[in-house]
This record gives C-alpha cells, sequence and structure tokens, in this order.
C-alpha cells in the first residue's frame, strides 16, 4: 500500500505501521501526526478507540460503517453516524459513541437493507460443554462480495480529499 500511494505521489509521505490495531497496542501509534484518519476497521471495540483517541486529539476522522450481506456499491454515502438508517453495525456504533460522549462522526454507510443470511449454521457441539447433546447453531458471519467493500472503500476516499482539499 504505502509503495502505491508514492507511486501515485511521489512527493507524499506514508508511514506504514504493520500491526493489527488494537484497543491493548494503541498507544503503539502516534495519531497526533496525522491530517486525517480513514477508519476501515471490522472490530467495534478497535473502532471505538480510534474514534475516541482521534477525538480527544481534534484530529478529523471518517469511519466505513458495515458492508456485510449488501450488494448494491451505489448505495454507500457519507453521512454523520446519527442520521443512519439500516446498518447493524452503524447501530451499535451509535449506542457505544453515545456512552462516551461522542455524538458526531462522519461515516459511509450503506443505505441498502442487509440482506438476511440464508441458514444458520449447524455446528457440532463438542461433548461436555454444557450445551446441548447434538448440535448447536449459531449465526453465519455477514459475507462481503468483493466490489461492494472497494466501493465504500472509494466513496470513503473520495470524502477524505474533498475534506483536505476544502471542497
Amino acid at each position: 500500500m504505502a509503495r502505491r500511494g508514492l507511486d501515485i505521489n511521489p512527493g507524499c509521505q506514508v508511514k506504514a505501521v504493520p500491526m493489527f490495531y488494537l484497543p491493548q497496542n494503541a498507544h503503539q501509534v502516534d495519531l497526533s501526526q496525522y491530517d486525517y484518519v480513514a477508519d476501515c476497521i471490522d472490530t467495534v471495540a478497535a473502532k471505538l478507540e480510534l474514534i475516541a483517541r482521534c477525538t480527544a486529539l481534534g484530529i478529523p476522522i471518517i469511519s466505513a460503517m458495515g458492508s456485510g450481506n449488501k450488494l448494491d456499491p451505489t448505495a454507500f454515502e457519507v453521512t454523520d453516524i446519527s442520521k443512519t438508517q439500516g446498518c447493524p453495525l452503524a447501530r451499535v456504533m451509535r449506542k457505544e459513541l453515545r456512552r462516551r460522549g461522542i455524538l458526531h462522526l462522519k461515516v459511509v454507510y450503506s443505505r441498502e437493507e442487509p440482506l438476511s443470511p440464508a441458514q444458520l449454521i449447524e455446528a457440532e457441539a463438542p461433548a461436555g460443554e454444557g450445551t446441548r447433546p447434538g448440535s448447536s447453531a449459531r449465526r453465519a458471519t455477514p459475507g462481503s462480495i468483493s466490489f461492494v467493500p472497494a466501493a465504500a472503500g472509494l466513496v470513503l476516499a473520495g470524502a477524505v480529499i474533498r475534506d483536505l482539499g476544502g471542497f
């Protein structure tokens, strides 16, 4: 990714940080050096940590919401998280951000209602774990079709460029 950024603009400064960002290692990243943060993290705890840290430092941040179980790449839009509807991740984030006193956040989300998983996954329950004999049902993880997260990323990148360029 760093090489691609330099191919596009050899004069830009790219600092690649090879890590899986988590609340436990968030202190390893000095956010104060950034002009803008694009949050494309999938885990709620890490998203919340990054957003809270950027907000405390006054660093502009835009956050990608869920693209799982979506098929329409044209349904993405940039808005405040308080105006999102139908996105399960945005609903969880709104609630958790309010608990932290953060009421506004620029997000990219899809107006498309997520598709329901076609079926439950039946998983064999290991014996002796206090579960019913036989099997137990768990929900399927929301799947992403290849072009949908890419479309969300393009919308997010466009918003960052417009903000940084003052458009």
